[in-house]
């Protein structure tokens, strides 16, 4: 061998090949990886409705009227704070449902404020 050393390194093919493996498992990963991401959005929307609903229950069987405003619940101490609406990714978003028809106002549910639907085809502002 004429006293030179091989140059180490890849060559471009096998670069290339690597490179089309990764995008191929890429491609496989990625749409579970998303679905998870919408599930676990989902999930924890509904354990956040389920929560608040629940302290605003106890609000009313508390002072035996609803709360004027979700800051009240906080104020009172039945949440520590407003969560996040998951979905639509703000606090601000809720949608409350107001007591309609009776003496007694004020806030008697609540509704995630995001307009997209999930994927049993329902809105998310009907759970």
């Amino acid at each position: 061998m004429n006293g030179k050393k091989k140059a180490g390194g890849f060559t471009l093919i096998e670069l290339l090949v690597v490179m089309a493996i990764i995008a191929t498992l890429a491609s496989i990963a990625a749409p579970r990886y998303f679905n998870s991401l919408e599930n676990s959005r989902e999930v924890a929307l509904r354990a956040n409705l389920k929560v608040m609903r629940e302290a605003i229950d106890q609000f009313y069987q508390d002072t035996g009227k609803w709360p004027a405003s979700l800051e009240d619940l906080v104020k009172n101490r039945y949440l520590r704070a407003i969560p996040v609406d998951p979905v639509a990714g703000d606090a601000n978003s809720w949608a409350p449902v107001k007591q309609t028809g009776t003496t007694i106002a004020g806030i008697r549910d609540i509704r995630s404020g995001a307009q997209s639907t999930p994927r049993d085809g329902t809105r998310y502002e009907d759970w």
